[in-house]
């Protein structure tokens, strides 16, 4: 725990001391203040911010958390308001992206220098997102119509809605950047491969897995079939290239940008609490299968799993 809270510290320190410049260079660079603060009067703005951001920012790397819990909440106060500002004045784009990336890395600190910890374990405790087996008793058929669901309402989301609406900020915060002519292209290839690797392993967990592949109807069967006998992950690495490729078909960085920032969070905050919950579902041959094939990177081979007559699904132990 020690060592996390001075990570959280040692943050902090960085983003006073990078608060710090960006401040001199507001002062020194009309191109840095235009692009940041737009029309807004950086005098002003410098008599809230330097002491409650950049202040703050250095009071919470000395250790005090009450310092880091005025910042962070300061930092997101700035970000909604430079937000609002960028979409109706149409400036300060890049200040509005800056202080996205502040809020969230204050956040995650802050979590260290309290908890000790990023207390993960809160996105699968309750809501949508919440670990449940789906009921054991229902056919597969039925697991079936209710992975095509939640793919139609999924995907909607976070391959139509949201990016579509990243790209429209984007050109409203005046955030463009060019891209090759060949990106939509290949987007668009690459989009057709990813979403048959998407659907192929959702058929097999619904098919095989006695369930879904959404946590609010986990399967009750380890499937090691399908694309699961070459990579432990292939939905998640599915849905990570599906993100990218929306956002070479849309030409926006920014939503190539949320789709690695997506596959970030579900490395580093999902699937270690998911390969818990499958270590102590499924024992011995979740671990074998996982010491057996890679996470991210393909077996040249497929991984021959000797359960249930060589169908590739193991069923889980009884609910303790």
């Amino acid at each position: 725990m020690y060592r996390s809270t001075v990570w959280g510290r040692r943050y902090f320190a960085v983003q006073a001391f990078a608060g710090g410049l960006w401040w001199v260079a507001v002062f020194a660079s009309p191109l840095v203040r235009e692009a940041t603060l737009g029309s807004l009067d950086p005098v002003l703005v410098a008599l809230a911010d330097i002491p409650l951001f950049v202040g703050g920012s250095a009071a919470a790397a000395f250790g005090s958390r009450a310092a880091a819990i005025v910042t962070t909440g300061w930092t997101a106060l700035v970000t909604i308001g430079m937000t609002l500002y960028a979409t109706v004045s149409t400036e300060a784009g890049w200040g509005a992206i800056l202080m996205i990336g502040a809020t969230g890395a204050s956040v995650l600190a802050l979590c260290l220098m309290v908890f000790g910890r990023v207390p993960t374990e809160w996105l699968v405790v309750w809501g949508p997102f919440a670990f449940r087996p789906a009921a054991p008793r229902r056919s597969a058929v039925a697991h079936l119509a209710a992975t095509a669901a939640q793919i139609v309402v999924f995907w909607g989301v976070f391959l139509v809605v949201a990016p579509v609406a990243l790209a429209w900020f984007e050109r409203r915060w005046g955030l463009e950047l060019p891209f090759l002519d060949s990106a939509a292209p290949a987007g668009i290839a690459v989009l057709l491969v990813a979403s048959a690797l998407g659907l192929w392993s959702a058929a097999a967990m619904a098919s095989l897995g006695g369930g879904t592949p959404l946590p609010a109807a986990m399967p009750n069967r380890l499937v090691i079939a399908g694309p699961y006998r070459f990579v432990r992950n292939p939905m998640a690495m599915a849905g990570i290239a599906q993100g990218v490729a929306v956002g070479l078909i849309l030409g926006s960085w920014v939503v190539v940008a949320y789709a690695i920032a997506g596959s970030l969070v579900w490395n580093f905050a999902v699937r270690p609490l998911e390969e818990t919950d499958l270590d102590g579902r499924f024992g011995d041959e979740f671990r074998r299968y996982r010491s057996a094939v890679g996470c991210w990177w393909p077996r040249a081979s497929a991984y021959a799993a000797d359960i249930d007559g060589g169908a590739g699904v193991s069923r889980a132990a009884p609910s303790r």
